[in-house]
């Protein structure tokens, strides 16, 4: 599966020294915190404060409290600064996207889907999200797809089959 976050190997500084690997985002990940942050950036000052940046931080999908953002802004900025610039936002951005647990994203991916809380897409979750994103597709075609990657052949797509789905994993 390509994922939208990448990661690199920064060079080697010495012989016989394990390579470190750098997070680094892709383009879209930094346009997207741009956005975020541009968005909240009422005064088009280039500077956010602690509350603004909980809520440009609440739409990249971090649930974060008013105090956890004065924190990474003093983290960041200089002594008894309130604001954080555009640069060390996305620096923030970047570490906290580093540190996140793929299967977590991928199973809070599955709750979207599971809009019931049965543990299972169903056919008419799987007709709401088509519906949500303006795919006109047939119920023939959309248990098509469920079809094939039921492994468990009870015409629905529980936890472990949708990871299999989204890691491309074919093995299970």
């Amino acid at each position: 599966m390509t994922t939208r976050f990448q990661q690199r190997a920064a060079p080697s500084t010495g012989v016989g020294r394990r390579r470190k690997m750098k997070f680094e985002l892709s383009e879209e990940q930094r346009q997207e915190i741009r956005e975020a942050f541009e968005l909240f950036d009422t005064d088009k000052n280039g500077l956010i404060d602690a509350h603004e940046m909980k809520v440009a931080m609440r739409a990249l999908g971090f649930d974060v409290r008013k105090d956890e953002a004065v924190r990474l802004i003093e983290g960041v900025s200089s002594e008894g600064a309130q604001h954080i610039s555009l640069y060390n936002f996305i620096e923030v951005m970047t570490e906290k996207i580093s540190e996140r647990d793929p299967r977590d994203e991928m199973l809070r991916a599955f709750q979207l889907f599971d809009e019931d809380s049965t543990g299972k897409i169903t056919l008419k979750n799987l007709r709401r999200v088509a519906r949500d994103l303006g795919e006109n597709m047939t119920d023939d075609e959309l248990q098509a797809m469920i079809d094939e990657f039921d492994r468990d052949q009870d015409g629905e797509i529980n936890e472990e089959e949708f990871i299999n789905i989204m890691t491309n994993n074919d093995d299970f």
